[in-house]
């Protein structure tokens, strides 16, 4: 597993910035050398596949990345297989992971991936490198044959983490959300990854970026805060 390079973001835009504006240089720099990637849009619901492909080629074009939607090859297997590169975008997780599932593609982009190939994701597609998608924000728009996506990590995501509460709102918190979750699943940690944050996976290391504070779920009992630059190696094993 020490092949893994990973690129987990909570979210695509922050407030006021243009889009991806905060992570593409991340982006960039994970991808250095690789010039050309392959973009899967399928979570995409009310955006179509061609004008969401254009908007991650807008804002990584500057860099020199020639970004490829799936959806314009005939084959999306060979597509897989041939890219050197792999960027999953956000939308809606069930429309994603059942789009995977249809396409045949969950164990190609997996094989891909461990042998090296580089994976970014932001919200749904850092949901998809995780065991299951049980810890997405999503409704069930659709549903996918298991909830089991691509496995690359030993840990759950929660993008767009928060503990903000609304005021007269008296539906759970994120915390209990997820505190629920690991009552019901007790084997594996949960990271939350405000917006504004990600996790990068290389050489056999995890390490948490972002200006914002993030908090990692042991179970229903323990969390931990985690900042920027803290290793979460540890979530590796």
């Amino acid at each position: 597993m020490n092949n893994l390079q990973l690129l987990l973001i909570s979210n695509s835009t922050m407030p006021g910035e243009a889009y991806l504006g905060y992570c593409k240089e991340n982006i960039a720099q994970f991808l250095g050398d690789v010039k050309e990637v392959l973009f899967i849009p399928y979570a995409g619901v009310t955006v179509s596949y061609e004008d969401y492909t254009a908007n991650v080629a807008a804002a990584l074009n500057p860099f020199g990345i020639e970004v490829t939607g799936i959806h314009s090859f005939s084959n999306p297997i060979n597509a897989v297989e041939g890219a050197k590169a792999i960027i999953v975008g956000g939308g809606n997780t069930f429309e994603l992971l059942s789009k995977l599932y249809d396409k045949r593609i969950v164990e190609i982009i997996r094989k891909k991936v461990i042998n090296g190939t580089p994976y970014i994701g932001w919200s749904a597609g850092s949901n998809m490198a995780c065991p299951t998608i049980k810890t997405t924000n999503d409704m069930p728009i659709t549903m996918p044959i298991s909830f089991k996506a691509l496995n690359l990590i030993h840990f759950q995501i929660n993008p767009h983490y928060t503990e903000e509460r609304i005021p007269n709102h008296g539906g759970e918190s994120r915390a209990q959300r997820l505190q629920e979750f690991l009552t019901k699943n007790t084997d594996i940690e949960v990271l939350g990854l405000p917006e504004g944050t990600m996790v990068e996976v290389r050489d056999g290391k995890a390490t948490y970026l972002g200006e914002y504070s993030g908090k990692v779920f042991f179970n229903a009992e323990k969390a931990e805060e985690v900042n920027h630059q803290d290793d979460l190696s540890f979530l590796l094993k």
